[in-house]
């Protein structure tokens, strides 16, 4: 079995790959043929809960376990820690064991370009990130490496923290410009850009009512019912476009907060499968996750290791 750590995962999960491994996932969550049950919450303590995501496809299954410790920082440990197992849906021999955070934190990112790619007008140019934490920098990462986007604009809690997350993503991407803002500076007007990505756990809107009509709104952040970062009007006033529709209905707490009608929320995978038409005005995106993309990325991972290829090729027949 192949162990891999955080490094190694993201060298094996590009998103040349990555993205059209996400968008094939979709459409075979949407007819079935992957088979990804709600993901398990146990509470381990009042602040600290194990998550148990598992998804099967003909091929390969999944179970990411990761678990959340929000006081680790007192510990001098990262408050997510977890894995993704792989194993052969046939035999349940085990493939790789994948680091569960980096993985998640790709995955997401993928998606995100994913329905930058179906939902946008236009190839972006320009960002502007809302959020200056672990899934900030991979988006981050992710809009350089799959649109070449050489100019970003990163909102953070505190003009000094954003400044931070720019100078970081400036020495990770030297021909990046970064902008930095304080989260404060875009409540009532936005900079122009040509996406909008949020990626807080805020409880109140991040964001204005209106936002430019061309501006892709993509909201990743707020992924529980108490929380909320796209306002109601927002969302009232666009179509929306989830990445997981039943998964939506329990996590999207912008959508479930501002009371929105289900039976108008179209999945991303309808769009992608040609069930339906990309909505005519530009949508709002929310994604919230889901365990079929895992099994993407671990279908990824595992066509880039060259023993496992090795090994599937002289065990396959011939014709």
């Amino acid at each position: 079995m192949h162990v891999l750590d955080s490094v190694r995962t993201a060298q094996v999960l590009p998103y040349s790959r990555l993205v059209p491994a996400v968008r094939q996932a979709a459409i075979e969550l949407a007819a079935g043929t992957i088979v990804a049950p709600e993901r398990q919450v146990v509470t381990l303590d009042p602040p600290s809960v194990l998550l148990s995501m598992p998804a099967i496809g003909a091929d390969i299954g999944v179970t990411k376990l990761i678990t959340v410790h929000a006081a680790n920082r007192h510990h001098g440990l990262p408050a997510i820690q977890g894995e993704v197992i792989v194993f052969d849906t046939v035999t349940g021999k085990r493939h790789a064991l994948l680091d569960g955070p980096t993985v998640t934190a790709r995955r997401t990112a993928a998606m995100t370009l994913l329905g930058i790619e179906t939902l946008a007008p236009r190839k972006p140019v320009s960002v502007l990130i809302i959020g200056t934490g672990v899934q900030a920098a991979a988006h981050a990462d992710a809009l350089v490496e799959y649109f070449g986007i050489d100019e970003l604009r990163v909102a953070g809690t505190t003009l000094a923290r954003a400044e931070s997350f720019a100078a970081a993503m400036r020495m990770r991407h030297r021909a990046l410009v970064v902008n930095a803002h304080a989260s404060d500076s875009i409540k009532h007007e936005v900079p122009p850009a040509d996406v909008l990505i949020a990626l807080t756990t805020a409880r109140a809107p991040v964001l204005p009512p209106t936002v430019a009509a061309e501006t892709l709104v993509v909201g990743v952040g707020a992924f529980k019912p108490d929380m909320a970062e796209l306002p109601s009007a927002l969302l009232h006033a666009r179509p929306i476009v989830v990445d997981d529709l039943a998964g939506a209905r329990h996590e999207a707490g912008d959508l479930i907060q501002a009371g929105i009608d289900w039976n108008g929320v179209t999945a991303l995978a309808d769009i992608l499968s040609g069930r339906m038409k990309r909505p005519s005005r530009v949508p709002v995106f929310k994604t919230v996750g889901q365990a079929a993309w895992d099994l993407a990325a671990a279908r990824v991972a595992l066509g880039a290791l060259p023993s496992f290829n090795a090994s599937a090729s002289s065990t396959s027949g011939h014709d």
